[in-house]
């Protein structure tokens, strides 16, 4: 894990002022406020990477056929300011590429996003929302959620810091306002005893974070299903094997475990890696078209559901790339036989006749 060592003395102020902020909010200064529906917050401590997406869309899948669901989100680098509501005509450019990903996946339910979540929620409860998932808001405490999860990465259990040296929003100490912990994209063979040196990491992150007793912890992979076309349109259907020349085209920030997975079906990968949430430019676009043009037969491109939502909003692949280019759906697999127990709780949570938590 990188630490840039120069830049520890901007992260001890960086932290003096988060904790500042916490205190107030814990003190009563500052004001979080409760609802009366059940406000779900799906966050991390860290930036990016913990699979915060394929969590919320299990909240989705796993509410929606009892509830209207509502997912609200502040749309990371949308071109909209305030209340928007995803429909038909939305695009990554106003919405943000995550919201998105869920409105094409799930029309069923309500997207919207807003950075002010307080009045986002009025909202959306105006709307009828039975349950609204938060994505990304466990540093947005003006929400005073009625269940709060926390994600953090396997790989990145021990030994951050805080931003910029690091990549943590916030102390691990943090950890204490979180209901359930779970501990993300965890190898396929992790055994026993990687699980009990996970716990242990958490349980000694700070004095001040309570017990994993007094918690809910659980651990999750990421499951990868079968790739489907990026557009629909052209009658692609995607399949890897040992003789195809992939191009990888993403912008998120771990994309390892892709690449990993990748390599399980064939040798014959190139990555063009761009930032997280990367907004593509025509510059981009050729240097996509030109790679994938280099490439033997048979070939595809091959890029995440999240790079996706911006790659068909911007329309700047080639008609050849466009037709064979496609999608890896993910999807989140809760491990140690554990899966009926994560969704039970969500479950008994939401039907409970109490949601507010005092802050």
């Amino acid at each position: 894990m990188r630490i840039h060592k120069a830049l520890l003395p901007v992260s001890w102020l960086y932290g003096l002022g988060v904790v500042t902020r916490n205190l107030l909010f814990d003190c009563g200064l500052l004001k979080s406020r409760s609802f009366d529906i059940p406000v779900i917050c799906v966050g991390n401590l860290a930036v990016g990477g913990t699979g915060k997406t394929p969590h919320v869309e299990h909240l989705v899948r796993l509410l929606k056929s009892q509830y209207k669901v509502a997912v609200l989100s502040r749309g990371y680098k949308r071109k909209t300011k305030g209340f928007v509501l995803a429909d038909s005509d939305s695009t990554a450019l106003d919405i943000g590429d995550e919201p998105m990903q869920i409105h094409r996946k799930y029309s069923d339910i309500i997207v919207a996003v807003d950075e002010n979540r307080c009045e986002g929620i009025e909202q959306l409860m105006a709307m009828g929302a039975e349950v609204v998932v938060l994505d990304d808001a466990f540093q947005h405490r003006y929400v005073n959620p009625s269940l709060s999860i926390l994600l953090m990465e396997h790989d990145r259990l021990i030994g951050d810091r805080l931003l910029p040296a690091g990549r943590l929003r916030e102390p691990l100490r943090g950890m204490s306002r979180a209901d359930i912990v779970v501990v993300t994209k965890c190898p396929d063979d992790m055994a026993d005893n990687g699980f009990e040196e996970a716990e242990r990491h958490l349980s000694q992150c700070s004095p001040q974070v309570k017990a994993l007793t007094s918690q809910k912890l659980f651990f999750s992979r990421m499951a990868y299903k079968s790739l489907e076309a990026l557009f629909p349109e052209s009658g692609l259907r995607p399949a890897i094997n040992a003789d195809t020349h992939v191009l990888l085209v993403t912008g998120i920030a771990n994309v390892a475990p892709l690449e990993e997975e990748v390599r399980r079906h064939t040798c014959h990968l190139r990555h063009l890696a761009y930032g997280d949430h990367h907004a593509f430019s025509d510059s981009d676009f050729a240097e996509i078209n030109k790679a994938f043009a280099q490439l033997p037969e048979p070939r595809l491109l091959l890029t995440t559901e999240k790079d996706a939502a911006r790659l068909r909003t911007m329309k700047g692949l080639s008609k050849e790339v466009a037709a064979n280019a496609c999608q890896v759906p993910i999807q989140v697999e809760i491990l140690r036989n554990q899966q009926d127990v994560f969704d039970e709780a969500i479950i008994r949570h939401v039907k409970a006749p109490n949601f507010r938590k005092t802050p």
